[in-house]
């Protein structure tokens, strides 16, 4: 969601995000595959999608300015960066259902929200993590877990769950790539 980020950039802007699987608060929230993950934590502590991405971002001294999204993503992304810039697109009514404003008002309401940010660019501060990072992950079944441990770069820390260390956010986003996306199930 932040691939081609670097140095080069003043400022990052996350539209249209999702609450973490942790918060029953969320509209369809989920952190990476609700399908498949119940639990990602970085340096121990719980991610969503948003702080994920922020921390990627930090690792190039870039600030989250402004985000879209529901209710619930705004506060979760907040409490990891700081008071961004935001645009409420939706208040959650529960996990399939929420107040939205209608298109043309989101799309102004987020106009709004990103010049404001932009106007105020030099008051954010990039996410800095400690690296190299520690990732936590836990799965709805046990199986992604276990096969996954067979690979030395894991340690298995339950039934569910897999740990691992990257150099810094890129490799880790990069290995939880392969885990989100290797299928042992399929076949050419």
């Amino acid at each position: 969601m932040v691939a081609g980020i670097d140095d080069k950039v003043d400022a990052a802007i996350f539209i249209g995000y999702h609450a973490g699987t942790n918060n029953s608060a969320g509209v369809r929230a989920h952190t990476f595959s609700s399908a498949n993950l119940t639990r990602v934590a970085l340096n121990g502590t719980n991610v969503t999608e948003g702080s994920w991405n922020a921390a990627i971002a930090g690792q190039f001294g870039v600030p989250i300015v402004m985000m879209s999204g529901d209710d619930a993503a705004i506060a979760e992304v907040r409490q990891a960066v700081g008071n961004i810039e935001a645009a409420e697109t939706k208040r959650s009514l529960g996990f399939h259902s929420a107040a939205s404003l209608t298109p043309q008002a989101s799309v102004d309401l987020i106009r709004q929200r990103v010049q404001a940010a932009l106007g105020r660019v030099a008051e954010f501060k990039p996410l800095n993590v400690q690296m190299p990072v520690t990732v936590d992950v836990s799965f709805k079944n046990y199986l992604p877990a276990e096969v996954i441990a067979y690979l030395p770069l894991f340690e298995r820390t339950d039934s569910h769950s897999i740990r691992f260390r990257a150099k810094d956010m890129v490799e880790a986003s990069a290995i939880m790539s392969f885990i989100g996306d290797y299928r042992p199930d399929l076949t050419p």
